[in-house]
């Protein structure tokens, strides 16, 4: 984007048809590749799901090995009221959160944080209000975690914000083609005054 920016830049401003052709060209490359990108996330909508609920289970897998990803799940978690991929019990491959006899660790059969229904009363983060919760009967974990997988709820966000998600799209794919089209005018101009000469 660097490169594509300078040679827009100094195209103009040098009055350089090569760049500015260059520019073009590459800003109308970028257009159709996100066009086509578009195109096949809607034919391939189920393929993508599935490679987001194996992303999720394996970004899981290693909430506790990085601290930027388990930051990044926390946030998933919290701000789509959501827990795991497709539901709490895929926290049954993080190897501190399974629910198997073996697993020696505190945090066995439990949720992070994150998963927690916040009570809007507390100051204080609970931050062990996800303990044991899985031990318990489906019914009685909805008063206290979120039972809903991630991958539903960013689906179920798309759906709702879809017109803000297609106006930014249409605004940015907008944006490169004024830019493109003033580039060629550009072009144009220069190549009707040296015409001139």
């Amino acid at each position: 984007m660097s490169v594509l920016g300078f040679a827009g830049c100094i195209g103009a401003l040098r009055e350089n048809t090569f760049l500015l052709k260059f520019f073009s060209v590459f800003l109308g490359l970028i257009f159709f590749l996100e066009l086509a990108t578009g195109i096949l996330a809607f034919v391939f909508k189920d393929w993508i799901r599935d490679q987001l609920n194996l992303f999720i289970n394996n970004n899981v897998k290693a909430y506790r090995d990085d601290i930027d990803l388990q930051n990044l799940i926390d946030f998933a978690q919290e701000y789509w009221s959501c827990c795991g991929a497709r539901g709490p019990n895929d926290w049954n491959l993080n190897i501190y959160y399974n629910c198997t006899d073996l697993n020696p660790s505190r945090e066995r059969c439990g949720v992070p944080f994150s998963c927690c229904v916040r009570d809007p009363a507390e100051d204080v983060l609970n931050t062990q209000c996800g303990y044991d919760v899985r031990l318990k009967l489906e019914l009685e974990q909805q008063g206290s975690i979120y039972t809903k997988g991630c991958v539903g709820q960013f689906e179920k966000w798309l759906q709702d914000n879809l017109i803000v998600v297609a106006g930014v799209f249409v605004g940015i794919a907008l944006l490169q083609i004024f830019g493109i089209c003033l580039a060629q005018n550009l072009v144009s101009d220069i190549k009707a005054v040296k015409a001139n000469w």
